[in-house]
């Protein structure tokens, strides 16, 4: 048996007897497969959630044999639990193992035992540090004796198909097909392919219930129609560098993504790294602007915008006057740009001068030399006081104080055209300020090096990021007025 169309057959070896791709004719029926978990369905029945049902469980069953009713179990558990999320003990795995979660378990219950043992010595000197070893060591045998039934749980859901991902496998060639073998022959690694996804034909005389669907530009849209929760990257034929931009569409999307890494045959697994039966996943990280802790950003952007716009009241009329006397009427500048998803809103300023029509507008691409700037409109651009009035932009949500500064339509559209990865600067809102911008990267300068910065802020996205950007920001207006 092999697979062909690309010059790297697949050995029968390969894969075991059945284990074959078909093309659309042999086309999947839904019916056939577990749906895609959504809600309190996805919820409930993953193992992140299992495994904590079964530390609530050890703490019952441990209170009910050693505990007291005071405030020293309820101070144990919380940085029993604390020190499990820390090391990630309840995160999902492909691979589930009470074994493997050993020396993590034994680690947070000792940090408990020590830390809990200082607190409650300065506290209540006349506690004995046996009565709080003895609490500890209970607490750690619930916790091995109930996660290793929550395994037990788990990989019998698996290997049942009840707890069975939909996943999606882009790469054709050996590694892929030897990767589908693997899914097949070890269903307790909770992923079941359903499709795979490679540019090239794939002929085969047999099938087993994986559909190929071809090109690898329409991934999001296959991830939506066959309600993908787990795409695995495994030596696809696209191009490296194509595949990044593809992979970068799919951020929004509610699915998790792995890779086969180069030489995986000498990778030592650790860290984020999974693997079915001796092959190597790297997990890809969620994408920042997906965690919990985007919400507190916006949050963080209504706070800063709403008491700088009430701060800067005073300066802003000052300027609107002084607008108002150079030029006549019209104090704000309205423009066309564009935001998060591509789409496009109008952004404030201060006019510091007048563009004789629509078209100048939108094409113009730098005007800092232009004569038609007055004296007023000078200071505003080199003090940067001119955007001010885009508070308002993100108090209503069309920005946030720190992202990627936003372009107007025509440049992005030209930009688009020729720019890698233009476009996945849309991720996340434009912002007042960016870290391209902290690095002077700002009118005439390398646009490539702007988006290679901006996708390197969307990827590494952090508050205290946020944070430094807006302290190098303060700092680079005193220092580089203008900047």
């Amino acid at each position: 048996m092999t697979i062909s169309g690309r010059g790297d057959a697949l050995e029968p070896a390969a894969l075991t007897e059945g284990v074959v791709l078909s093309g659309h004719s042999a086309g999947l029926k839904r019916t056939d497969l577990p749906e895609r978990r959504r809600g309190w369905q996805g919820v409930f029945l993953s193992m992140s959630a299992i495994l904590l049902l079964a530390d609530v469980a050890a703490w019952a069953v441990s209170w009910l044999i050693s505990y007291h009713g005071d405030t020293l179990e309820i101070a144990m558990t919380a940085m029993v639990a604390l020190s499990l999320a820390a090391q990630r003990l309840y995160q999902s795995h492909l691979t589930a193992s009470v074994l493997d979660m050993l020396p993590g378990i034994l680690v947070a219950c000792c940090s408990a035992f020590v830390l809990t043992l200082v607190v409650v010595k300065l506290r209540w000197p006349d506690v004995f540090a046996l009565d709080v070893f003895r609490r500890a060591v209970v607490f750690a045998v619930c916790i091995i004796v109930f996660r290793a039934i929550a395994v037990a749980v788990v990989r019998y859901a698996r290997r049942k198909r009840i707890i069975a991902h939909r996943t999606l496998v882009l790469g054709a060639g050996t590694v892929g097909a030897a990767l589908l073998d693997r899914l097949h022959n070890h269903p307790e690694a909770g992923l079941l392919p359903v499709a795979v996804l490679d540019p090239f034909p794939i002929h085969t005389d047999k099938t087993m219930g994986v559909t190929w669907l071809g090109s690898v530009d329409d991934l999001a849209a296959v991830i939506e129609e066959q309600r993908i929760n787990v795409v695995v990257v495994a030596f696809s034929s696209v191009r490296e560098a194509d595949l990044v931009d593809v992979l970068r569409t799919c951020d929004r999307l509610e699915c998790e993504f792995f890779f086969v890494p180069r030489l995986f045959e000498l990778q030592h697994v650790h860290g984020d790294m999974e693997q079915v039966h001796g092959m190597p996943l790297v997990r890809v990280r969620r994408a920042a602007f997906r965690t919990p802790a985007w919400k507190v950003k916006r949050l963080f952007d209504i706070a800063f915008s709403g008491a700088l716009l009430v701060l800067a009241a005073p300066v802003m009329a000052a300027i609107a006057l002084a607008v108002r006397l150079e030029g006549g009427p019209g104090v704000l500048f309205k423009q066309v740009r564009v935001g998060i998803d591509g789409r496009p809103f109008t952004m404030l300023k201060f006019r510091s001068m007048k563009p004789v029509n629509d078209a100048e507008q939108q094409t113009q691409w730098n005007i800092s030399n232009d004569k038609r700037v007055g004296p007023v409109g000078k200071v505003l651009r080199v003090t940067s006081l001119d955007e001010l009035p885009q508070l308002w932009n993100v108090l209503r949500g069309d920005m946030s104080i720190v992202g990627p500064r936003p372009e107007r339509p025509h440049f992005v559209d030209e930009f688009s055209s020729h720019i890698p990865r233009y476009t996945g600067r849309h991720r996340v809102p434009a912002g007042l300020t960016g870290l391209a911008a902290v690095h002077g990267l700002r009118g005439d300068t390398s646009i490539a090096e702007r988006i290679m910065l901006d996708n390197h802020y969307i990827e590494n996205w952090s508050l205290w990021l946020d944070v430094k950007i807006l302290l190098r920001t303060v700092g680079a207006l005193f220092r580089h007025p203008g900047s």
